[in-house]
């Protein structure tokens, strides 16, 4: 595969490493904050998202899953679950395939720790940035990345990264928040800005860390967008199904042969 030099910088994505939240920031000041970000939520991450998505990520999370375990190779080759967080995609997908390497990978020594706790020697668990992996060129059948792009240092760097360790044909399996369909946004919305920040200040103690989600999500891209991008990566076969009204999209694309 040869790199294209457009891919530093694509062009829907690109803006979101200049961001926190809805501040203007430099890339290094980027890293830190969403890094310390996380490592303060990590205890409660789960409980959160239940409340945020009255736990319907877990359906979510369990078709983003689904599509991993089809992957050609999966059932005894390596995916990596980046962005892994506390590690509940990376052990559901153990109890599918009992025999492939699973490697969780997250930038947050305080998921990676409650990965580990979890995990109990099931997975294997690493502190790893998207942007620099520690795997070798085409060496990974898979990689599941949910709700995770959106806070990467340099998404567009973290794509390439994954189309980099992919072996020909190797399936990205990518989980996000979207824009919802235009009747539902004035409700989401709402919902977003004044109940989700609420909900993070009682449960986590953080509200400001909640409020960060919330505008890292009215950032990212839409679907359509996504798509764009990903075929400009030089991923093929891209496929998009969207859950609740456009709230959420998966991605399913494969890296050219």
């Amino acid at each position: 595969m040869t790199e294209d030099p457009s891919l530093d910088r694509l062009q829907s994505l690109a803006p979101l490493g200049e961001t926190f939240g809805a501040a203007r920031v430099e890339a290094g000041t980027r890293r830190t904050f969403v890094r310390e970000l996380f490592d303060q939520v990590a205890p409660r991450y789960d409980l959160m998202n239940d409340l945020m998505s009255f736990g319907l990520h877990r359906l979510w999370k369990r078709v983003a899953v689904a599509a991993a375990a089809e992957t050609e190779g999966a059932a005894t080759g390596t995916i990596v679950d980046l962005a892994g967080g506390t590690g509940d995609l990376a052990l559901a997908l153990r109890k599918r395939l009992p025999m492939a390497r699973i490697i969780l990978a997250d930038a947050s020594p305080g998921m990676v720790r409650v990965a580990e706790a979890r995990a109990a020697g099931r997975i294997e668990c690493r502190v790893a940035e998207g942007e620099h992996m520690p795997f070798e060129t085409r060496s990974v059948d898979a990689v599941m990345l949910s709700f995770g792009l959106r806070n990467m240092t340099d998404p567009p760097a973290a794509i390439r990264e994954v189309a980099r360790i992919l072996k020909p044909g190797g399936r990205l399996v990518l989980l996000e928040f979207s824009k919802p369909s235009a009747w539902f946004a004035p409700l989401y919305n709402i919902f977003s800005r004044f109940v989700i920040p609420a909900l993070g200040a009682m449960v986590s103690g953080n509200r400001g860390a909640y409020r960060y989600l919330v505008d890292s999500i009215r950032l990212f891209p839409d679907a359509e967008s996504i798509t764009r991008e990903l075929k400009t990566a030089g991923f093929e076969n891209v496929t998009l199904r969207r859950f609740v009204f456009g709230v959420a999209a998966l991605h399913v694309a494969e890296i050219a042969e």
